[in-house]
Parts: structure tokens; C-alpha cells; sequence
């Protein structure tokens, strides 16, 4: 298994100017970064796949959709926008050198229409990532569907239900992001959806249950890391918390986080935990 961190802990807005964060995180003893990505045409992309090259870190991606662009809308020209949207997506998460993108990409976050989910929409999310298989093929890509939690959509809350989708998607390039803040609210068991999820778990957000520093909350890493070893999985544990910093007033963690918590701490003291999670569960 690999460690990284996301630069949510910094920003959600990844520009030229935090490219210096890159460094850090092989300074911080890293194997990877994940670099947010809403609109892929704002991102500095051959800037940040240089710094990538020259610092030999890995890239991770996590996209977020804009409001404006839905694989399950009812509206047939916002679906078709949509399947446009990930095509870039995908393209410009190969021009930054990464393998993996992930994220809910099956709906905005905040997408509620006051309905459960229908099997109309099941089959346009289907229909949206089939279409989605020669691009992810070209550019050698994965894709990582994370389920989040129900206030933020109602189409994937629970790993099996990602895994069910996966599964009528049927390419094996798709499969599923646990992210243990949203697991931590829908899932009964987080290490037991991991372990039903066998091989179509695909990447691993590590978030404490505030978003905080890892082991500071109540979820369960041990256990947590326990089963991926078990499971003998072999990709990254992306470090996903929020750091407060008076310096990056656009970040996630500048309304929300502990003030006493930097987003250095959260890829330090981070990195350091999940390093001595890996030496106990390899004893």
C-alpha cells in the first residue's frame, strides 16, 4: 500500500501557485499527491505534471462535478454535456501523468431531487460510464466511483451499491473509492464493506470522522487497514483531511477545520500514522 495526501488539505482550487505543495509531499515522505479537479481546462496541467516528474511523486486524481453537468439528469442534452465533461476529465488526468481518477462523478454534490433513486437514472449512469470505456482504455485510465454520504447525494451512499453499479457498467477499469468520512455516516461496518468490496476497490480516501487529524476521531484504522491487508490491496491511502491555514482563505478546512490544525499536520502527522498502521498490520 502507498500514502498519499489530497490538496483539499490546502485548497480545492489547485493553481501555478501551490505547485511548491508537490515538493513538500516528497519532502513529508509521500508516494503520491491527488490533485482536486472540477473544471480540467483551469488546471496548470503540463506545470503540474513537470513538478510531478521532477520531485518522482505520483498523481492521483479527484473531480468534482459542476452544478451544470449530471450523467443522471432527466434532460438528454445535460447527459450528453456530461459524457463530454468526463471525456476531458479523463484526458487531462493523463496529460498530469496520473492513473487513477476518482470521485462521485455520477451526480453533482448537493444533486437532491426529493426522490429515491430510479432505475431510469441507474441505467443513464450506466449508459454514461459504458460510453466512457475506449477514452479510459486510450489513456489508460481508471476510474474510482466514491459513494458519499446522503446529504450530499442521493444516487450512492453505500460501497455495495457502487459495487452494484460497477458490476452492470461491467469494464474492469471501473470500480469503487471507500472514503471512511462517508463511510463512517452509512455504513454499518466500514472494514465490512471494504472486505465485500474485494477487487472492485480500486482507492481509499483516509478521513477522519471530522476531517481532522488521522487518529484523533473515532473511526477505527487499525481494523480498517487490517482488512486491506488481509485483502492484500495494493493502492493508495489517500490522506483526505482539512487543515486551517489564514494564508489559503479558499481551502476546505478555512471555515470548517480546527484552527490548531495546519494543512502540514495533516500530511505530517498523517503520513506518520498511516506509516505506523502498515508496520503493525505487517508484523
Amino acid at each position: 500500500m502507498k500514502i498519499g495526501v489530497s490538496a483539499f488539505a490546502w485548497t480545492k482550487d489547485f493553481t501555478s501557485s501551490h505547485l511548491d505543495l508537490i515538493p513538500q509531499a516528497r519532502a513529508h515522505g509521500l508516494d503520491g499527491f491527488e490533485i482536486p479537479m472540477f473544471d480540467p481546462a483551469h488546471l496548470p496541467a503540463q506545470a503540474i505534471r513537470k513538478a510531478f516528474e521532477a520531485n518522482d511523486l505520483e498523481c492521483t486524481v479527484c473531480a468534482i462535478l459542476p452544478k451544470n453537468i449530471n450523467p443522471i439528469s432527466p434532460d438528454v442534452s445535460v447527459r450528453r454535456k456530461s459524457l463530454t465533461h468526463l471525456i476531458a476529465c479523463v484526458e487531462t488526468a493523463r496529460e498530469l501523468g496520473a492513473n487513477l481518477l476518482g470521485g462521485p462523478l455520477f451526480a453533482p454534490i448537493g444533486y437532491l431531487p426529493g426522490h429515491r433513486r430510479s432505475r431510469e437514472e441507474w441505467n443513464w449512469a450506466v449508459e454514461c460510464f459504458q460510453a466512457l470505456g475506449s477514452t479510459l482504455e486510450t489513456h489508460n485510465i481508471n476510474l474510482s466511483l466514491e459513494p458519499v454520504n446522503r446529504s450530499e447525494t442521493f444516487f450512492l451512499n453505500k460501497a455495495t451499491e457502487a459495487q452494484a453499479l460497477c458490476k452492470d457498467i461491467g469494464n474492469p477499469r471501473v470500480g469503487v473509492t471507500i472514503d471512511t468520512f462517508h463511510a463512517n455516516i452509512e455504513e454499518k461496518s466500514i472494514s465490512g464493506a471494504i472486505a465485500l468490496l474485494g477487487t472492485s476497490l480500486k482507492h481509499v480516501h483516509l478521513s477522519e470522522n471530522d476531517r481532522g487529524l488521522l487518529g484523533s476521531g473515532h473511526i477505527d484504522f487499525m481494523d480498517i487497514v487490517r482488512i486491506l491487508h488481509l485483502n492484500e490491496y495494493d493502492g493508495y491511502l489517500m490522506i483526505e483531511g482539512f487543515g486551517y491555514s489564514a494564508g489559503y482563505p479558499g481551502s476546505p478546512g478555512y471555515l470548517l477545520a480546527d484552527m490548531a490544525v495546519s494543512p502540514e499536520e495533516i500530511a505530517t502527522a498523517g503520513g506518520s500514522y498511516v506509516k505506523s498502521l502498515l508496520r503493525h498490520c505487517s508484523c
